[in-house]
């Protein structure tokens, strides 16, 4: 996977992506990280890339000439976005159904936001990690990006951890234990301990089951209403 980012801070990509899965990852080819600075396409002596809205309003605009010019130089195919709390919110599925483009673009916007025709010329659509603003789309993208690589082919070691973990099957995941099996009083459930796989998928199952129900009412409802 190729991914391109637009962004006036290129100084903070690779950022956390450079180390654990996703560093070794990117060190070993499995994907390529193209950081274009869109400053660079500013065309007056003082590299200006916002200006005041019209309508007025607090907060200055990134200028549509600009971006236009950057995003001509770096986008050749595949889904364009744009980092913005307006956007379609991200999710687990948005993370599998990313991994598996060849190429993606990214523009991380800064200040009150782009000009609206931008958004319009290119079709770019728009994403969200949630209900809340920030000071621009790269940490968004960061954390993101993050959820998409660790998903790509053999970057990690056991295919099955991406199939038992939460959300991939509608539910939050089950508890998990490791040694000692008493730790300050606290056993490791019984069920673990017997070697009876069935058993241990069933127990898992309602675990599982139980903390979404619990913990995430919304997720429980569409659990339901796909299951039946």
């Amino acid at each position: 996977m190729k991914v391109n980012i637009l962004t006036l801070y290129p100084e903070m990509f690779p950022g956390c992506l450079g180390y654990s899965l996703a560093g070794k990852a990117l060190a070993e080819g499995k994907w390529s990280l193209n950081v274009v600075n869109i400053r660079d396409f500013a065309t007056d002596n003082y590299k200006s890339v916002d200006d005041t809205p019209f309508g007025g309003g607090a907060g200055m605009v990134m200028k549509p000439e600009v971006l236009d010019a950057a995003i001509s130089a770096t986008w050749t195919g595949g889904p364009l976005y744009y980092l913005s709390p307006r956007g379609k919110t991200f999710v687990q599925q948005t993370a599998q159904a990313w991994a598996k483009e060849s190429e993606m673009t990214f523009l991380c916007g800064r200040f009150e936001g782009i000009d609206e025709r931008i958004l319009e010329k290119w079709q770019i659509q728009e994403i969200s990690i949630g209900d809340f603003v920030l000071s621009g789309g790269e940490p968004a993208l960061l954390t993101m990006l993050d959820a998409v690589i660790r998903l790509l082919p053999s970057v990690m070691g056991n295919t099955d951890s991406a199939l038992e973990e939460s959300f991939s099957d509608g539910l939050l995941e089950y508890p998990q234990y490791t040694k000692p099996q008493v730790w300050q009083g606290r056993s490791v459930p019984e069920v673990l301990l017997s070697g009876h796989h069935a058993n241990i998928r069933k127990w898992r199952l309602e675990q599982a089951e139980q903390i979404t129900k619990t913990r995430r009412p919304d997720l429980w409802t569409k659990y339901l209403a796909h299951k039946n």
